[in-house]
């Protein structure tokens, strides 16, 4: 029994950590800590799910399994390190306040957990008026990477750190030259809100690889074995990456017939959050988030399964005639579009590190997503180098090296993007990016047409180029209305 199994660790034996939650993230992590010489209780809410796991993958192993969560908070090291890695919502607060009582003042919780960053702001002060440390930390990597090492972005209550840092700095990847991927983001849900970044930029990668495979499918008519090899090849340039790796893999994959998965697979993507999570916020903070948008919205159309069905039989499209793009220009358009979508999550990063004044280290963030995480790539390197260099930089684009990038990637990019529309072929990332990066290098748009259009309709008011900025008029456009102006101001 797992009573007898908790038995052994008398309190000269405690566990240095103890986690609750034994669904696929939380066995693994646990076996990671276990793996690094730490001792770890666990906890699930299903006794049978801690009997399962303690008398078969942990078993033999320096992990104990309790049944109650008295005996599991009493069975550790203080002060306690308690990690949630439960689904994000209300039961993180049930089991918090279930918590509380079994814990010592200065005993740390730690939500391991997709949550809300602003429900992670709310618990840590809340934690903290009760004599508590909380952290919310991001995780990423997967089922593997919570095994063999994920990124790890924790975040709150910083006197938390110094009693957690050995241990997280020790399961994390580890990066080509041995740094862990984790480091200490901020106060508050900051740690939440760069994972969840991290998810938005996941999102657009994976449907910009998938536009490519798209692309080479559908425009080049090529079969999936060579796609596969194209993939390979780019996988050993500026575009290696983990998700162009095991795209590579995926195309190259068979059933037992000999068929290829990749063409049984319905075309019907789902989505737990996080996408949207950062679409949200990046409105809430008013930043253009086109490509990480673009993705999300596709995920939800691709699920109108039977609609699209009944849409291309109602329309009737002939097939594309494709001028054939190469493989080249598939790839600097891949390229261009990768980087368009890292600047936008970097950019919004910096914009909540702005708003809520946590004092965030981009490159250090970038350095966190080089190994273990599923977004990691060669090219953050670069990234961290360009934040490294310029403490200052607006934005991405307006950092030298990726300016040259973009600048060399742009009349394949262009070109492509054209040839698909003339064709027939959505590619709503591709185009998006493309379309992101043309207004944001022009110098004049066509708001001032919106602006005219406002103050017609509801006295808005408008800015004027013969004026001083932030000096604001209202036209009495019809002659018939009056001199009242709406106030001004900006969502």
């Amino acid at each position: 029994m797992i009573t007898e199994i908790a038995m052994k660790y008398n309190n000269d034996m405690k566990s240095q950590i103890g986690v609750i939650g034994l669904a696929v993230m939380g066995e693994n992590l646990v076996l990671n800590m276990e793996s690094k010489g730490y001792k770890v209780s666990v906890f699930n809410r299903t006794y049978s799910v801690t009997e399962r796991f303690v008398t078969g993958r942990a078993q033999n192993k320096k992990v104990a399994g309790f049944q109650t969560l008295k005996e599991f908070t009493d069975s550790l090291d203080s002060p306690r390190k308690v990690m949630l890695m439960v689904r994000a919502g209300d039961a993180v607060d049930q089991l918090i306040e279930t918590l509380f009582p079994l814990l010592d003042k200065g005993d740390i919780i730690i939500d391991g957990g997709n949550s809300n960053h602003s429900d992670t702001t709310r618990r840590v002060k809340y934690a903290e008026s009760k004599g508590f440390l909380y952290v919310g930390t991001g995780i990423s990597g997967g089922e593997e990477g919570a095994l063999k090492g994920p990124s790890i972005m924790p975040g709150g209550s910083y006197q938390a750190w110094p009693h957690i840092k050995d241990i997280f700095t020790n399961i994390a990847a580890k990066a080509e030259d041995g740094t862990p991927c984790c480091e200490w983001t901020g106060p508050q849900g900051s740690g939440h809100f760069v994972k969840m970044v991290h998810n938005g930029i996941e999102y657009g990668d994976m449907q910009l690889i998938s536009e490519a495979y798209a692309v080479m499918k559908d425009m080049s008519g090529l079969p999936n074995d060579k796609i596969a090899e194209i993939f390979d090849i780019w996988n050993n340039g500026k575009l290696k990456s983990y998700l162009i790796e095991i795209t590579a893999q995926i195309l190259n994959y068979k059933e037992k017939n000999g068929d290829y998965l990749i063409d049984k697979i319905v075309d019907r993507a789902g989505q737990k959050g996080t996408g949207k999570l950062s679409v949200f916020n990046a409105m809430e903070l008013g930043l253009p988030l086109n490509l990480i948008s673009s993705a999300v919205f596709e995920r939800s159309l691709s699920y109108r399964k039977q609609l699209r069905v009944s849409a291309a039989d109602f329309y009737k499209r002939a097939p594309g005639k494709f001028a054939i793009p190469e493989p080249q220009e598939i790839h600097d358009s891949l390229y261009a579009s990768k980087l368009i979508s890292y600047a936008q999550g970097f950019d919004l990063l910096k914009s909540a590190s702005d708003e809520f004044k946590w004092d965030l280290n981009l490159a250090s963030i970038a350095r966190i997503w080089r190994n273990g995480c599923i977004i990691r790539s060669v090219f953050l390197n670069k990234i961290a180098d360009a934040f490294e260099s310029n403490h200052r930089l607006e934005n991405l684009l307006m950092d030298k090296y990726f300016r040259d990038e973009i600048m060399t990637s742009l009349p394949a990019w262009s070109s492509l993007t054209a040839k698909a529309a003339i064709g027939g072929l959505s590619l709503p990332a591709f185009s998006s990016a493309l379309n992101y990066f043309y207004s944001f290098t022009t110098e004049k748009l066509p708001a001032n047409m919106i602006q005219a259009q406002r103050d017609y309709f509801g006295a808005h008011t408008f800015e004027r180029t013969d004026m001083a900025p932030g000096e604001y008029f209202h036209e009495n456009w019809t002659g018939e209305g009056g001199d009242t102006s709406s106030r001004v101001y900006n969502v």
